[in-house]
């Protein structure tokens, strides 16, 4: 095995996206640094290296343990990478999918149905 492997291709190879592209697309809006410097798609990365990965309000950060050239189980990715994202930071997005969980009260579209609309004006006092 080589001794260094892509940066998008490492990171859909542990799960970290569902898609390859998808891995190539944060490289290029800046949204993956390794030893936090931001890093385009090709960039080869070694064991050792730290990768950060964006990751909505935080970048979680991750050892890379070990190198690979294709996808693994999810169970065997902890073989692979090592987080080191603080708990401070994981409790803040923890707390931000909560508000983004309570904001989503309507249904497709971000717009309440019908219903919705005759129960909020029921509760508003408006016919």
């Amino acid at each position: 095995m080589d001794e260094k492997v892509r940066i998008d291709k490492f990171l859909w190879c542990v799960r970290l996206f569902k898609k390859r592209n998808e891995a190539s697309d944060a490289c290029k809006k800046g949204h993956i640094k390794v030893n936090g410097t931001a890093v385009k798609p090709s960039r080869k990365i070694a064991k050792g290296d730290v990768v950060e990965v964006k990751n909505a309000v935080i970048f979680r950060r991750y050892r890379v343990l070990d190198l690979l050239e294709k996808r693994v189980g999810a169970k065997l990715v902890e073989n692979y990478i090592e987080e080191l994202t603080s708990e401070e930071d994981l409790f803040k997005l923890k707390m931000y999918y909560e508000v983004q969980k309570q904001n989503k009260i309507y249904t497709k579209g971000g717009r309440p149905t019908k219903k919705d609309r005759r129960d909020l004006n029921k509760f508003l006092g408006e016919d």
